[in-house]
């Protein structure tokens, strides 16, 4: 019999669950340490430890209780604190940057300076301020509307747009002198107009390895209104575009990220691990908004379940240096998320909500959770990703739709994720920004 290679996933959410079913379906046995326990990973679980995420001497605790031979990161929280290098030293290779790599995420000044200075495609023109007055004079000689950004990791809630979050400048002015003073620096950037994207790749410091592109759904109720959360639900498409990405636009995005990892690695920080770009298409191609230093949270549900390859062969591959291929199947996702209602300013918690697993199984729809406890308890957070896959797009929203009504609880979601009338809405804003091209089929 073939001995298993124990694998310690760390991190509890949406995102994880799908990282632990790949895992496990690749060939792992898995073992978790998360802040609370996901009923959905304590299913797939040999061993699971209870603990912060950012504890660090923890979690090296779990891992050698565990006797863990590889190690794969979730959240960017712990990647923040250094997890992979403490892993690392205590000899456990780890799938994701190191604490000076993943810095691409956690110091969004030092990404945007890193671009300037290895001149990678899709920049934008930023200054990065600690001084309020010098801050109001670029503001005001630049003219143009600016998006303010703290320097650090927000759970993207910390980012104010002009034309959307503020008014105008002067209320990005008054917000950027508010960041001054908490935080001692601020980011500001030119705001560039277009459509977000995700393009998400495995990378072993050398190699990239693409995954279908996906959208984010980040408003908190439909249409595109209310807050910012961490995202509503996604869709990806069969064939591994979105209905407004050209074939030309994917490959200067792919480019920009293969540019990165180059250019980390020249600069002696060789990145591991997943790269995540959010990308705006914009009317003169894809610009970068931010790195992230891991898979997306809802994005990686989209593309997890589709991975023909082992992720365990893959996350070897990542540490080894050695990362072959990765093939996906090729279908339409929709992912939808059910949240506490009162999420993300006030939401509900202590509820119990109640799920009809078999008849969600029936539908051919899959259920990834996230911020609920084994006792189907509601923590707060976004709780339960509900997922549709089909040969089109139409019917995987279909699918993904057909399950709400078996999740029963204080609960709310945004039906329009995936619809053909909110992608339509997204091709339009296209055209009206001036971007000629012909919508891709989904």
């Amino acid at each position: 019999m073939v001995k298993l290679m124990r694998v310690l996933l760390v991190g509890g959410g949406g995102r994880e669950h799908a990282i632990g079913e790949a895992l496990v379906r690749g060939g792992a046995e898995l073992y978790v340490v998360s802040k609370h326990k996901n009923p959905g990973l304590a299913r797939l679980a040999k061993g699971y430890g209870l603990a912060k995420e950012t504890d660090i001497k923890k979690v090296l605790e779990y891992a050698e209780k565990f006797g863990v031979e590889l190690a794969f990161i979730g959240p960017e929280a712990p990647l923040e604190k250094g997890i992979v290098d403490a892993l690392e030293e205590n000899g456990i290779p780890a799938v994701g940057p190191s604490r000076e790599a993943a810095k691409l995420e956690t110091d969004k000044a030092f990404a945007r300076t890193f671009m300037e200075r290895n001149e990678i495609p899709g920049r934008k023109v930023f200054r990065v301020f600690t001084d309020v007055s010098k801050m109001r004079s670029w503001v005001d000689d630049f003219g143009r509307s600016v998006v303010v950004k703290p320097i650090g990791l927000t759970g993207g809630k910390g980012v104010k747009v002009v034309g959307y979050q503020l008014r105008d400048n002067e209320e990005a002015k008054a917000y950027a002198e508010e960041l001054i003073r908490r935080d001692g620096r601020v980011l500001i950037e030119e705001r560039t107009d277009g459509v977000e994207f995700t393009f998400q790749v495995f990378t072993d410091g050398k190699r990239v390895l693409p995954m279908p592109l996906a959208q984010d759904y980040p408003h908190a109720y439909e249409n595109d209104e209310g807050p910012i959360t961490g995202g509503m639900g996604s869709y990806s498409c069969s064939n591994g575009l979105l209905p407004f990405v050209t074939r030309e636009d994917y490959e200067k995005a792919l480019e920009t990220l293969k540019a990165t990892v180059e250019a980390m690695r020249k600069e002696g920080t060789p990145y591991k691990g997943i790269l995540y770009g959010q990308f705006m298409l914009s009317k003169g191609g894809p610009v970068l908004i931010e790195y992230n230093a891991r898979f997306g949270d809802p994005e990686a549900i989209n593309v997890l379940p589709l991975l023909e390859t082992s992720l365990l062969e893959i996350a070897e591959g990542i540490v080894d240096g050695n990362l072959q291929g990765a093939e996906f199947e090729k279908k339409a996702t929709v992912v939808k998320y059910l949240a506490p209602k009162g999420y993300p300013t006030n939401p509900v918690r202590g509820v119990k909500v109640e799920v009809n697993e078999k008849a969600v199984e029936e539908v051919g729809a899959r259920l990834y959770y996230a911020s609920i406890d084994e006792n189907f308890t509601l923590l707060g957070s976004r709780a339960i990703a509900v997922v549709g896959i089909a040969d089109s797009l139409e019917e995987a929203e279909r699918i993904a739709e057909s399950v709400i009504p078996h999740v029963k609880g204080e609960l709310f979601y945004r039906r329009d994720v995936g619809t053909k009338e909110s992608i339509e809405k997204r091709i339009k804003l296209m055209k009206e920004f001036g971007k000629e091209f012909e919508p891709n089929p989904c």
